[in-house]
């Protein structure tokens, strides 16, 4: 497996559509999701979209254990979520700082839905089915914003609210 370049903000590929995942249990799509799992941990991710790193297709992954970039948050189990569905299950929405790792260094406050129910599948084609809140829906309505061309800075209200980590966090001493 291998640490992969992320595209940054401005490159047009964040920008398309990814495609479905046709074909689960192939030697491809293991070495896909290795080495987005190596670039994620690498980069002190929370998670990754396929689209990130310049592949077109509908696979995320996330997880949150200890990680220096979300030091407050609860943990989320390593998730591997291929052609994911999302239902929002109420239209309470909460507004929180977000990072996106083709975005290094900067964070921006975004509205997301509070409770959210995804589908999808693993990498072994076995049915994913969760309802999640809190942090775990932010950050799964985050990766699947990346499989429809969507970068958080799009979603955002307010960009009053947008800017560089080391300013709006000094106490973090992270260097995205």
């Amino acid at each position: 497996m291998a640490v992969r370049e992320v595209l940054k903000m401005g490159d047009p590929r964040l920008l398309q559509k990814a495609r479905p995942v046709e074909e689960f249990r192939t030697a491809e799509l293991r070495a896909l999701i290795g080495d987005m799992l190596d670039t994620m941990h690498h980069l002190h991710g929370a998670g990754l979209a396929a689209p990130q790193i310049g592949v077109d297709l509908q696979v995320v992954i996330f997880e949150i254990a200890r990680n220096p970039r979300y030091p407050d948050v609860e943990p989320i189990p390593l998730t591997v979520l291929i052609n994911p569905e999302l239902e929002y299950l109420s239209d309470e929405q909460d507004e929180d700082w977000e990072g996106c790792l083709s975005l290094p260094g900067l964070r921006g406050r975004v509205p997301r839905c509070t409770h959210v129910r995804y589908r999808g599948h693993d990498a072994e084609g076995h049915a994913i089915d969760r309802i999640v809140q809190g942090f775990h829906a932010r950050v799964v309505q985050h990766e699947t914003d990346h499989l429809q061309g969507v970068l958080y800075p799009m979603r955002m209200r307010d960009h009053s609210k947008f800017g560089f980590t080391e300013v709006i966090f000094p106490h973090l001493a992270i260097v995205e």
